[in-house]
């Protein structure tokens, strides 16, 4: 009878050098890598729309808007990740074991995919609460114009506000406020098919 495959487990250095010659990102989890998956071109489109409106109403403040670029690691769980867009203020605090992973955002943001919607929500919405510094969770939907912007309390419970179309999701946070209309706006829908050559 053939035994069960059995789980290779690697440490989080070993990750991290995997990680940097890797052309692919990855995410880290109690000795586990897994791939993340490839977005769509609404998908990328979608997380530039709400880091430029984010970076454009942030100017001049002491806070910085990063892309899926930046490793996010929460210290209590031990998940390193990419959120689509990361905002940081005050300072960047870095990772002890890992200088390229920031462990203070104040906002994260997740565009939702069909391949990841119920993790963005569940599991790593359960990983994301347990940052000290995160105040709001936001997720923009990719298949309509709606935003969910979860806010951390004074109590530590979070609550629950939607923007949709013609309305704005406030950041309280932060002080900013993402249009819906603006960030779902595709300049490309309105364009007139390209000449064929």
């Amino acid at each position: 009878m053939n035994e069960p495959a059995r789980r290779i487990l690697t440490t989080h250095a070993e990750y991290l050098e995997r990680e940097r010659a890797s052309p692919t990102k990855h995410e880290f989890l109690n000795g586990e890598i897994f791939a993340m998956a490839g977005g769509t071109p609404e998908h990328a489109r979608l997380c530039l729309s709400v880091g430029a409106e984010l970076r454009a109403q942030l100017r001049g403040r002491p806070c910085a808007v990063y892309s899926s670029d930046l490793r996010v690691r929460v210290k209590a769980t031990g998940l390193s990740t990419y959120p689509d867009v990361s905002v940081v203020c005050g300072r960047l605090e870095r990772d002890l074991e890992d200088k390229d992973a920031a462990l203070n955002p104040v906002v994260l943001v997740e565009v939702l995919s069909d391949s990841t919607e119920a993790y963005d929500r569940g599991q790593k919405f359960a990983h994301y609460r347990l940052i000290p510094s995160l105040r709001e969770y936001v997720l923009v939907w990719q298949h309509e114009p709606r935003i969910e912007v979860f806010h951390r309390n004074e109590d530590d419970s979070w609550t629950l506000r939607e923007a949709r179309a013609g309305e704005g999701a406030h950041l309280e946070a932060i002080g900013c406020t993402l249009p819906v209309d603006e960030v779902y706006r595709d300049p490309l829908a309105q364009a007139p098919p390209a000449a064929q050559a």
